[in-house]
């Protein structure tokens, strides 16, 4: 083929893929998707990171969803001139990043842990999967790596097709519906407009969710699942808190040798979720001797008027509205050195 005539090809794909990606991306926008930003390893790490300003000008907090959603960054920022660095991971224990960071002799800082009791005190493979994973590419990323990221966070910030979580071909397989099997189960799917992403990790419902009581029960769904297969699953061999809070203990006492300190959260749950978790995961096993043995503050949700009221709509996550109040109320309640 000529060369003119190889340029006018290259010319004619150049523009239709810049037709097809412009197309989709102004599909999504009259759908009223917003900017959300990939909640991969790699934003984790570039927060990992930033432990290690001065105590008395940042939080971190880790966990699980639940203080992703429930803590307001803008309204934190805001009342306590002080950075909030997310560090929590949906799904997961913070025990590995607890662990982490008490091992990491530069980390003097105010450290605030989500407690969700069937996750914080589970030592299922699929429950540490994903903080180990982090906490492997942050002590491994490369220059090249790093650079990436900032490019990617760059073109994040301007394309909603962008969002892996929700548009690569992977999550639109997750999305298709495969029948259950004998022994094989299919996740179910959480719907897109359950949440978003923003730079500082924090997940936020959209209002088109808080809205809509049949997306609601899409999510309520998807806890019922997970507490069904939690109840056909195998007990654990000997009793996991133990061992747990031997671990948990052991970081936190590096952590407070060093200057830093560590309280204990335990962020609203309501309805069936709510219900089952107070039922099986009483205070007196789990909650109570998490505290004795780190000989920390802990801040349990149904102790104080301003938060022992909240209902979450799909039972384990407040609305962006209820955040900010949560969080006001937390900033009252937390020590004053995680605050001023």
């Amino acid at each position: 083929m000529p060369a003119n005539n190889l340029r006018k090809a290259a010319i004619l794909a150049l523009v239709s893929v810049v037709l097809v990606i412009g197309s989709w991306e102004l599909y999504l926008r009259s759908k009223g998707v917003a900017i959300s930003y990939d909640n991969g390893k790699e934003l984790w790490a570039d927060k990992r990171a930033m432990v290690y300003e001065p105590a008395d000008k940042a939080t971190v907090f880790i966990g699980s969803s639940r203080i992703k959603f429930d803590l307001d960054i803008d309204t934190w920022q805001q009342t306590t001139g002080r950075h909030a660095i997310q560090l929590a991971i949906e799904g997961s224990s913070p025990v590995p990043v607890l662990t982490d960071l008490g091992n990491d002799p530069n980390f003097r800082g105010r450290l605030v842990v989500d407690v969700i009791e069937p996750i914080f005190f589970s030592s299922a493979p699929f429950n540490l999967e994903r903080p180990t994973t982090n906490i492997d590419w942050y002590k491994k990323r490369t220059p090249a790596q790093r650079a990436s990221f900032v490019l990617n966070h760059a073109l994040e910030s301007w394309f909603v097709f962008l969002d892996q979580d929700k548009y690569s071909l992977n999550a639109a397989l997750g999305r298709l519906n495969v029948p259950n099997r004998p022994d094989v189960y299919e996740f179910p799917a959480f719907p897109d407009d359950f949440n978003c992403s923003d730079f500082s990790r924090q997940s936020k419902m959209t209002q088109k969710f808080v809205a809509d009581t049949s997306l609601q029960h899409r999510v309520q769904n998807v806890w019922l699942f997970v507490m069904d297969m939690a109840k056909k699953a195998p007990p654990p061999k000997g009793n996991p808190v133990p061992p747990i809070l031997a671990v948990v203990k052991e970081a936190v006492s590096k952590i407070r040798s060093r200057g830093g300190d560590v309280v204990f959260l335990r962020p609203p749950s309501s309805g069936t979720m709510g219900a089952v978790e107070q039922h099986v995961f009483t205070r007196d096993k789990f909650w109570d001797p998490l505290l004795a043995a780190t000989s920390s503050k802990g801040i349990y949700f149904t102790d104080y008027p301003a938060t022992s009221h909240f209902t979450c709509p799909e039972w384990s996550h407040l609305t962006p509205q209820d955040a900010v109040k949560y969080t006001q109320a937390l900033i009252t309640e937390l020590p004053p050195t995680f605050t001023r």
